[in-house]
């Protein structure tokens, strides 16, 4: 999973991710002290690995991981070559999903590039420099395109789908809200790759003491979000930021003393999990305990080429149990004598928490 973190300057992007990935992005109060995109890989918090590698003796445990990238600060005007112009727009192409920081919080010490908070006003100044890059890409593949549809119906076809979309661009709507009328358009919309129709989620940055109780910004963000079907967590950057430099039972105490259970990583991870619709399923044993991260409705064999793509081609069975139930055993032989191991065939679709043995012809 790759994530691209956005928003306007000075939002917190960067103290976020220098939290999510303890790394040291640039974080400073002035815009675009961020150049180049920072990336960093951070291991996906599954208790149940833990749980595995206990009851297996395993000898290491490997969780799924999730790619960050912090991109520079936007600003209007970007999609024209303001501020760091452009080049970063490029960057979130690459993405599965766009995380976009917005400011829920007052500090009079921390400059806000259009001098008050507006979370809604920042939200649609970005969302408008994507859909503007959008229709810069648009317009050169609709001139690349027509120069061979004089003589190529799937051309022809794909020329009026193409001004279609980008009208629908131009009265400021995004690319993900764009309807298909057949099979040949969605699949030229998703090949498109545009920005604007990928997922979004919204991180409402908030200081400590909106944590818990959220302020009116928040609730502003949250309609908003409503409009267009998108999911919105809440976080404090700065808490994410002391967050990180803890152990785990300083980190326990350091939750309960702010009234909240989760980590803003946590709830990050979760909401991009079922934004994108990726599940885990594991593989437990004496060598390993590992997650692997697949799309929901994957079936066994695709869910084996994960490991392998041998695993694939000579999938034969798969053995299947679920955590709970090989939990409230206490053990895989535990499991399989109540019968709850399950010989799965090819058909079989792989659920959360599915713990799997595959076998397969080499």
């Amino acid at each position: 999973m790759n994530l691209g973190i956005v928003g306007l300057p000075n939002v917190g992007k960067s103290t976020l991710f220098n939290a999510l990935t303890k790394m040291e992005a640039d974080a400073a109060n002035y815009p675009f002290c961020t150049i180049e995109p920072n990336t960093g890989r951070v291991n996906v918090p599954d208790s149940r690995l833990d749980v595995l590698s206990e009851m297996y003796k395993s000898e290491k445990v490997i969780p799924a991981v999730c790619e960050f990238v912090d991109i520079a600060g936007l600003i209007k005007g970007a999609s024209k070559g303001e501020g760091l112009g452009n080049q970063f727009l490029s960057h979130i192409r690459e993405v599965d999903a766009i995380v976009q920081v917005v400011r829920c919080f007052e500090d009079e010490n921390i400059i806000h590039v259009d001098k008050t908070i507006d979370p809604v006003r920042d939200i649609e100044t970005i969302n408008l420099e994507l859909i503007l890059s959008d229709m810069e890409v648009l317009d050169r593949r609709i001139a690349k395109t027509k120069k061979v549809a004089k003589a190529d119906k799937a051309a022809q076809k794909e020329v009026v789908f193409l001004e279609k979309l980008y009208a629908h661009l131009e009265e400021g709507q995004p690319a993900k809200s764009m309807e298909t009328e057949d099979d040949d358009e969605a699949a030229l919309l998703k090949n498109l790759g545009l920005i604007s129709q990928k997922p979004t989620l919204y991180a409402a940055n908030v200081a400590e003491a909106d944590l818990v109780t959220e302020n009116e910004y928040v609730k502003q963000l949250r309609d908003f979000a409503k409009t267009e079907g998108s999911e919105v967590f809440v976080v404090s950057a700065q808490i994410e930021q002391e967050l990180s430099e803890l152990d785990a039972e300083e980190k326990a105490i350091f939750l309960e003393d702010l009234g909240i259970t989760d980590t803003g990583f946590a709830k990050l991870i979760n909401a991009s999990y079922k934004l994108l619709g990726l599940i885990s399923y594991l593989t437990a044993g004496p060598k390993e305990v590992r997650a692997w991260t697949i799309t929901k409705g994957t079936k066994a064999p695709g869910a084996a080429g994960k490991i392998h793509s041998d695993f694939e081609r000579g999938f034969i069975r798969a053995e299947v149990v679920n955590f709970d139930d090989l939990v409230a055993c206490g053990s895989y032989n535990g499991a399989k004598e109540k019968g709850l191991v399950n010989v799965e065939g090819k058909e079989y679709v792989v659920k959360d928490g599915d713990i799997i043995l595959f076998r397969f012809n080499v």
